[in-house]
């Protein structure tokens, strides 16, 4: 596990941390260090103790589903509006998924006890996890019924959107062998889904990357998913919907 920065000033860009209120900050910045995410790094396996929880300040990390025959299937992404591994207590629940730095990042990081302390030290922190937490079943429920009705079309439009909320940039690291594990499809579906949005001039590929060329175009491609889970943690989290739910 990698070294963490200490924090010289309360962090910005989580959307849980900011709601903090300043006359908590102070205190609460000595249970946090702050990280990076690193591309492809894994935070946690199947059966791992949760050791820490953290806050993405950007960047995105999946939650992966792994079979035994080492199948996997993404089953929720977590970015800056959110936090990972929050059932954590340190010594009793062992993680159910594959933590997955999708793309890279920073995030604070805090350990388990300190997270629980946290919690209970800032009201503003603890409704702001409470409300995440109903985000998080809703989400997941959300997820699950659409991985079982909607096309790969739809399901790598919605993916690469959510992926593009979370970056803050036009370039994704996106390889189509990602996205195939992310979705749960074999490469070359993907591969055809990419072809026809690259004809259409919504994306282009390059190296290791996929660059979102024209996101309104994109944006319909998507099943209802995208939108219905964007506003609902707009509603949940910030009182009102996210710009991209509006694109």
């Amino acid at each position: 596990m990698q070294e963490g920065r200490p924090l010289a000033y309360w962090p910005v860009g989580n959307g849980l941390l900011d709601r903090v209120p300043e006359t908590e900050q102070q205190a609460l910045m000595l249970f946090c260090t702050e990280i990076d995410l690193r591309q492809s790094e894994v935070l946690y396996e199947p059966d791992d103790a949760l050791t820490h929880v953290y806050f993405p300040l950007s960047g995105m990390i999946s939650l992966v589903a792994v079979m035994h025959d080492g199948r996997a299937v993404e089953t929720m992404t977590i970015g800056r509006e959110g936090v990972v591994a929050t059932s954590a207590s340190g010594y009793v629940d062992p993680a159910f998924s594959r933590f997955l730095v999708q793309v890279p990042g920073s995030a604070i990081r805090v350990s388990a006890q300190g997270f629980e302390d946290m919690v209970d030290a800032s009201v503003g922190l603890c409704s702001a996890v409470s409300r995440y937490r109903e985000v998080l079943l809703r989400t997941t429920l959300q997820i699950v019924a659409c991985n079982a009705i909607h096309s790969v079309r739809q399901r790598c439009a919605r993916w690469i959107l959510t992926t593009h909320d979370r970056s803050g940039s036009d370039l994704l690291p996106l390889t189509q062998a990602s996205l195939a594990e992310m979705l749960g499809v074999k490469r070359n579906a993907v591969s055809i889904v990419l072809r026809e949005l690259r004809r259409l001039g919504m994306i282009e590929n390059r190296r290791s990357q996929l660059a979102v060329v024209d996101r309104a175009a994109l944006n319909p491609v998507a099943c209802e998913c995208y939108g219905l889970v964007c506003r609902e943690q707009g509603r949940l989290l910030t009182d009102g919907p996210s710009p991209e739910c509006n694109d």
